[in-house]
C-alpha cells in the first residue's frame, strides 16, 4: 500500500502538469481498473510462470540456462515478490483516480504563492499539496486496506495454496473443506481487521488536525 500511495501521487502530480498526450497516460494508467483480479492473475501468470514471459526474456539473454520457478512453494521470497507486483499493478490504478480528483481541488493559488516566496518544488509538495490531499489520501488509504485484507484472486491465481491468505483461507474451508464456521470465523476476523484499520486512520487523522 504505501507503494501504491507513492506511486499513485507521483503519477497524479505528471498529470497535473499537463505533459503532451496526457489523455493517453489517463487511459494507460486507468486500465487496470477495467481488469477483475482473477483476469490480472492470470495476467501475471503468463509472466511469472516457469515457462512464462520473464523465464523466456532471462534465458534470451543469457541471463539464467533455464529460468527461475518464481512461483514454487519452496521460494516463498519471489512468491511474495510476483504477489506484490501483480497487486501493484492491479491496485494503483484506483488509488490514482482519487488522488487524481483530489489534486483537481487544490488551489493553484497556493502554490503559485508559494513559488513567489522562493518555495522549492519539494518544499511545495510537502507543505502544499500534500496537506491539501489529507482527505483524498484518507479515503484511498482506507479503501485500499480493506480491499488489500480482502486480497485472494490475484495470490490465488498467481500461487494457488502455496501462498494463503486470510480471505483464501475463509474460501478453502467454505468450499473445501465444507466447515461453514471456521469460515464464518475467519470471515469475522477480516471484517474486524477492516474495522479496526479504518477507525486506527480515522482517529489518527482527527487527532493530526486538532492538534493543529
Amino acid at each position: 500500500m504505501p507503494v501504491q500511495l507513492v506511486l499513485a501521487v507521483a503519477m497524479a502530480l505528471l498529470v497535473q502538469a499537463r505533459p503532451k498526450f496526457l489523455s493517453g497516460h489517463f487511459y494507460l494508467w486507468t486500465i487496470p481498473l477495467a481488469v477483475s483480479e482473477l483476469a490480472a492473475g492470470l495476467v501475471w501468470l503468463s509472466v511469472f510462470d516457469s515457462r512464462g514471459y520473464l523465464n523466456s526474456l532471462l534465458v534470451s539473454w543469457g541471463v539464467s540456462d533455464t529460468g527461475v520457478q518464481w512461483l514454487t512453494y519452496t521460494n516463498t521470497g519471489t512468491m511474495l515478490l510476483a504477489v506484490v507486483i501483480a497487486e501493484i499493478w492491479r491496485a494503483t490504478s484506483l488509488v490514482f483516480v482519487i488522488v487524481v480528483a483530489g489534486i483537481q481541488m487544490v488551489p493553484k493559488d497556493f502554490d503559485e504563492a508559494a513559488q513567489v516566496f522562493g518555495a522549492s518544488a519539494w518544499q511545495r509538495l510537502w507543505h502544499v499539496t500534500l496537506p491539501q490531499l489529507k482527505p483524498s489520501l484518507q479515503v484511498a488509504l482506507i479503501l485500499r486496506t480493506i480491499l488489500a485484507l480482502q486480497a485472494f484472486a490475484v495470490a490465488q491465481a498467481l500461487t494457488g495454496r502455496d501462498f494463503p491468505l486470510l480471505v483464501g483461507e475463509t474460501y478453502q474451508w467454505y468450499v473445501n473443506l465444507q466447515n461453514p464456521a471456521v469460515a464464518s470465523a475467519a470471515a469475522l476476523v477480516v471484517l474486524a481487521l477492516s474495522l479496526a484499520t479504518a477507525l486506527f486512520y480515522l482517529r489518527t487523522m482527527r487527532q493530526q488536525e486538532a492538534a493543529k
